[in-house]
C-alpha cells in the first residue's frame, strides 16, 4: 500500500538585505535585495525612498514596513554594480543572524564522495584544515562562530559568505551547492508575492 507524500512545509523568505536602490527607466523605485535565508536575489518594490543600503528590511507575510512587495527573482548577472560589490558584505550579515544555523554545519557537514568532503568546497579549507576541523568537533562540538575562529585559526563568516557569493555568481553551474538550494526550482506565492523554494 502506498501512501501519499507529505508535503514539506515551504520556505519562505522573512528578512532580505538592501544591496541597491535606484530608479529604473520609467521612473520606478527598484531595490535589489538578497533574501536571508535563502539567499534569494529578488527585484523589489519599496514603499518609499526610505532606504539604505545594507538595511535589513522585512518581506515576509504580513504588515511590511518598508518593502511594497517582491517583483521577481533576479540572476548574479542582473544585479547592478553597486548590488554586486554589496553582495559580500550582506551575505556576511546574512550568515552572522544565523549562527547557530551555520555551526551546526559545521558540526554536522558530512563527505558528499569518498573522495570529497563537503568542508572541502569552502574557501580556505584544504584536506589539511578539512581534517583538523573533523578532529576538533570530534573532541567537542563547536559552539559559536569565535569558538570556531579560536580553535581553527579561520573566520568562519567569511569563509562561508565566499562560498555563498560563488554559488550566486557561478555561472558554469557548479555541480555541488551547499547553501544556494534555489537554483533547483523556486515558485512565487501571489497571493503574498513572496518567493519561496521548492523542496
Amino acid at each position: 500500500m502506498k501512501f501519499p507524500k507529505k508535503n514539506k512545509p515551504q520556505k519562505f523568505e522573512e528578512y532580505a538585505w538592501v544591496l541597491d536602490f535606484f530608479y529604473n527607466l520609467k521612473g520606478d523605485p527598484i531595490v535589489q535585495g538578497l533574501g536571508e535565508e535563502q539567499f534569494l536575489l529578488m527585484e523589489m518594490t519599496p514603499k518609499s525612498d526610505d532606504i539604505s543600503l545594507g538595511e535589513r528590511v522585512y518581506i515576509g507575510k504580513g504588515k511590511r514596513d518598508k518593502i511594497d512587495h517582491v517583483n521577481r527573482m533576479i540572476k548574479y548577472e542582473q544585479l547592478t554594480g553597486t548590488a554586486k560589490t554589496e553582495l559580500i558584505y550582506n551575505i556576511m550579515n546574512a550568515v552572522q543572524q544565523q549562527e547557530e544555523r551555520f555551526i551546526r554545519f559545521f558540526n554536522e557537514a558530512p563527505p558528499i564522495t569518498t573522495r570529497l568532503h563537503s568542508l572541502e568546497l569552502l574557501p580556505e579549507i584544504k584536506h589539511k584544515l578539512m581534517w583538523k576541523i573533523l578532529e576538533e568537533r570530534e573532541k567537542e562540538k563547536f559552539k559559536s562562530f569565535e569558538d570556531f575562529k579560536n580553535r581553527i585559526g579561520r573566520d568562519p563568516i567569511k569563509i562561508l559568505a565566499k562560498r555563498i557569493e560563488k554559488e550566486l555568481s557561478d555561472e558554469k553551474k557548479d555541480k555541488y551547492y551547499l547553501f544556494v538550494k534555489w537554483k533547483r526550482g523556486i515558485i512565487l506565492d501571489e497571493d503574498t508575492m513572496t518567493f519561496y523554494v521548492k523542496e
